[in-house]
């Protein structure tokens, strides 16, 4: 206790001849440009991610398969894509790896096919399955 009684008027001795050693302000200079701004962090992944670019991959797979195939539930996958963007595509970012990964679903099946097959619509059978097991994995672990 006493150590701070002696270092509180130590200090207030020494204010006073402190004060009469500092240089006067200069002159005020012109504003200097501000620095840029930091850049943004950098997205964290979240723990469902790796499913979520499994799911944005099926789907892409799917709007081009159901649509080859003339199925009348075609237009519903990328209106569910872009809800899916609407959702989770919180940053340009993520926004972007979820975009392709639709579209590496949805090109590398253009590629593939130009006219229905029976192999064209078992691979859609199969991945409405998988995007349907995805779908319930991620609800029933991390909520939706």
């Amino acid at each position: 206790m006493k150590r701070a009684v002696i270092l509180a008027a130590c200090l207030a001795a020494a204010m006073p001849a402190l004060a009469q050693t500092r240089p006067k302000p200069a002159a005020p200079k012109a504003p200097e440009k501000e620095a840029p701004a930091p850049p943004p962090p950098a997205d964290a992944p979240a723990p469902y991610d790796r499913d979520l670019l499994r799911l944005s991959e099926i789907i892409g797979a799917l709007s081009f398969l159901r649509e080859l195939c003339g199925n009348p539930d075609a237009p519903e996958w990328p209106a569910r894509m872009k809800s899916l963007l609407d959702a989770e595509g919180t940053s340009p970012g993520r926004r972007d790896r979820l975009a392709g990964a639709y579209n590496r679903g949805y090109g590398g099946y253009a590629v593939t096919y130009r006219v229905c097959t029976p192999s064209a619509v078992e691979a859609a059978t199969r991945f409405i399955a998988e995007g349907e097991r995805l779908s319930v994995a991620l609800a029933g672990r991390f909520g939706g």
